[in-house]
């Protein structure tokens, strides 16, 4: 099976002006043959994360029209925004809606699904959608809609900015991507008010931006990130918030912005691997958003100089959203309007100087989260993530059962390069169930095809072993295939890929067709849709683990355990270890590097030398 949401990098889609007209053609025949006597734009099938969409095609035909001047279309806007106006404004409080802080405001909102009563916890972002998309047909009104028409839209979307920033509890589904959108609304809608009441939404914008959303910022690989449904980062919502962050900064000019979305889009960068692959997060672990998060990487790309458009899309919404058919639904078409008229163009190039968690070069990715253990290993095509043993995740070395990647202190980190070799070594001290303090240092590098993974550590006793990952996915073209075998790696050691026993419902066994997310959710507190998902992850106990020996030849008093990943893995892997006045020094038959002692500050020292190939 492939995964299903993961289709391709989205800085691959073609961006440029005739790219984006043969969209909006697109589009335009579409809704012209499926525009209703009385205006509706909605996709037939559509039932939830309705309330905006036929306002959003509306959107679109205006943009159109602006382009083209296609004589069909102002018909068509006119008659649309009539039909939203009249039938998609609600008014009278939604029966069950729990958030309300202002009950009979009689202020306008939208509804997640038409129904009074069904499912109303959805009337906020649908409302943040509306306002979003109000604005940008407001933005595209001059010689396309009457007066009348503007001053009732006008009224429309300011009743919904106060609806959401007055009469309910704000952003009620801690939702940055949602939270954001709404400040990005308010600062649009500002530049449509008179002078006075503009500056006053201008300003709450801002104040509900620093005081709602970004002083409750959660720190993730030593990045503040935008909360997304209880935690730091979400692998759909959190480039959506990007993509929020680059439309305020363009129509705010506001520096927070722009400072916040280089904090976001260098933290995707550093979790990413080379090929876009993610995985993890909160609520949607493997799920990943298309053209929604096009604004935001693209923009970003260029600010922070990284290929961060490598994020692997689900290329099905690669333009604008679909129903089941592949007819265009107006869901978020604002994203798709403000990518249009965006000039920003892709930076598709990585970037060069070392990241705290990230080692990147070529076709290899070494990913690592806040322990600075690594989350994605990518080689070869090959994906491995975070294996388990005895419900403890993670790569690192294995005695008797227990895993020592937790640290128990600071963690070092050192970079180097040597030519085309690109390395970090991780130093942590971590404790055993012994209550032993011992030090590992694991040493990373790659020469952009093959990484190396050495682990030096004080000899353990009983059974001990090094737990090199669980293989998860092989890149295959623009789509990444599940698997459970041995992936092309080498081992100093003994080499072997372990399975859990049949029956439980707490292992994971990568041979099955089933994805990490699924399984996750199989074992999460809430129902799926709801809640984090990772914490069931963190209940599966044991998984798949590719599984390396002690490698011969070393110091009595270390265990050092050595893999190669990527290409020629038939080729035995060498490693010696030795001790010298200079430091520890490993040979592999690409390089030698010598771990050093500590400097005055407790760094590790590190030099890295290539050796020619034979």
């Amino acid at each position: 099976m492939y995964l299903p949401h993961q289709r391709g990098q989205l800085h691959d889609l073609a961006d440029d002006p005739a790219a984006y007209d043969r969209v909006l053609a697109d589009v335009t025949e579409q809704a012209l043959a499926r525009l209703t006597p009385e205006g509706n734009l909605e996709h037939p099938a559509a039932t939830d994360d309705i309330g905006d969409t036929s306002l959003g095609i509306t959107s679109l035909l205006a943009l159109a029209w602006h382009r083209t001047k296609d004589p069909r279309l102002p018909d068509a806007v006119r008659r649309s925004l009539a039909f939203h106006l009249r039938a998609r404004v609600y008014t009278e409080d939604n029966p069950g809606y729990p958030n309300l802080t202002m009950r009979k405001s009689g202020l306008p909102y939208a509804r997640y699904v038409l129904a009074p009563g069904a499912h109303p916890i959805g009337d906020w972002p649908s409302t943040v959608w509306a306002l979003l998309q109000a604005v940008n047909v407001l933005d595209a009104a001059d010689g396309l809609i009457d007066e009348e028409q503007y001053r009732e839209l006008l009224d429309v979307a300011g009743g919904y900015w106060h609806w959401l920033t007055e009469a309910t509890v704000f952003n009620p589904q801690d939702a940055a991507n949602q939270a954001i959108g709404c400040v990005v609304g308010g600062l649009m809608l500002a530049r449509h008010l008179p002078s006075e009441e503009g500056e006053l939404v201008r300003r709450r914008a801002m104040h509900v931006y620093v005081s709602e959303i970004r002083a409750r910022r959660i720190r993730d690989r030593g990045a503040p990130l935008p909360p997304e449904h209880g935690g730091a980062y979400d692998n759909n919502y959190g480039p959506i918030s990007l993509s929020f962050l680059a439309q305020a900064h363009r129509v705010s000019g506001e520096d927070v912005f722009a400072e916040d979305g280089d904090a976001l889009a260098r933290y995707i960068d550093a979790r990413l691997a080379g090929s876009g692959f993610d995985i993890g997060g909160p609520r949607y672990s493997e799920q990943h958003s298309a053209f929604e998060s096009v604004l935001g990487l693209r923009y970003f790309s260029a600010r922070i100089g990284a290929d961060i458009g490598r994020y692997a899309g689900d290329s099905r919404w690669g333009r604008h959203a679909v129903g089941a058919d592949g007819g265009v639904d107006g869901h978020f078409a604002f994203m798709l309007v403000w990518q249009i008229q965006d000039t920003t163009r892709w930076h598709r190039t990585p970037r060069t100087e070392p990241a705290c968690h990230q080692l990147r070069a070529g076709t290899v990715t070494v990913s690592f989260d806040d322990r600075m253990t690594p989350t994605v290993i990518e080689a070869g095509g090959s994906v491995l993530v975070a294996g388990a043993v005895d419900r403890q995740h993670g790569f690192g070395p294995v005695t008797d059962g227990f895993l020592l990647c937790r640290p128990m202190g600071a963690v070092r980190v050192r970079d180097q390069r040597s030519g085309d070799l690109a390395a970090k070594l991780v130093s942590k001290p971590v404790v055993g169930r012994d209550h032993v303090l011992r030090h590992v240092q694991s040493l990373y590098v790659t020469d952009g095809t093959r990484l190396w993974m050495t682990v030096v550590v004080e000899r353990l006793g009983g059974e001990r072993y090094l737990l090199a990952g669980m293989p998860y996915v092989v890149a295959e073209g623009d789509r990444f295939r599940r698997t459970g075998e041995l992936p092309p790696v080498a081992s100093a050691g003994e080499l072997r890929l372990t399975h859990p026993p049949a029956g439980s419902s707490d292992s994971f066994d990568a041979r099955h067709d089933v994805t990490q997310q699924q399984a996750a959710f199989e074992l999460a507190l809430d129902p799926r849709g709801y809640g984090n998902p990772d914490q069931g992850w963190s209940h599966i106990r044991t998984t798949t683990a590719l599984e390396a020996g002690p490698a011969p030849g070393v110091p009595e008093d270390l265990d050092v355990f050595a893999v190669r990943y990527g290409p020629e893995a038939t080729e035995p892997l060498s490693v010696t270890c030795e001790r010298s006045p200079e430091g520890l020094t490993v040979r592999t038959e690409a390089f030698t590097a010598v771990l050093g002692e500590p400097d005055a500050h407790g760094e590790p020292e590190l030099t890295l030398v290539r050796r020619a190939r034979r």
